[in-house]
């Protein structure tokens, strides 16, 4: 069985229906700020990164979050841009194939997590942005936020 009972199908799906009409950093602090809400209306321990490209354009560390969790940002955000994929489904996909997904991509784990939580900023036309990246909870948790905070961006 795949991590949290997901197909990849389903986990590709999270990343069309999250597809965003445009993309600049206004957009990038609109998801922030919409991620600190959530998170903070939960009181979740959770840090908060946007990434594009090197530059790490929004950051947040809620009460409760701990230093180790921009380690695990790190290596999640390796992982997005190295395939353009949410880590949870990069993750999955490796389970179904049944294939060492490190070994497949020529990196190890220590430099490149698939641990749910990285999540590719596209736009509708299917161009790559960026990163929105969230440590703290189990990686299933953290994927699941991190299309919440996508979706509730979309409906606003």
């Amino acid at each position: 069985m795949a991590t949290g009972n997901f197909k990849s199908e389903e986990l590709m799906q999270h990343q069309i229906d999250c597809a965003l009409p445009e993309f600049d950093l206004k957009v990038a602090q609109d998801i922030g700020a919409v991620a600190v809400s959530i998170g903070s209306s939960r009181s979740l321990p959770i840090s908060i990164s946007i990434r594009v490209g090197d530059w790490e354009v929004f950051k947040a560390a809620l009460p409760g979050a701990k230093p180790e969790q921009d380690g695990w940002i790190e290596r999640k955000y390796r992982v997005v841009q190295l395939k353009g994929n949410s880590t949870l489904y990069e993750r999955v996909n490796a389970e179904e194939a049944g294939i060492d997904w490190h070994q497949e991509h020529g990196v190890i784990d220590a430099t490149h997590a698939i641990h749910g939580g990285g999540f590719p900023l596209k736009t509708k036309d299917g161009t790559l942005h960026g990163a929105l990246l969230i440590s703290g909870l189990p990686q299933v948790e953290d994927h699941l936020l991190v299309v919440e905070i996508l979706k509730k961006y979309l409906s606003n």
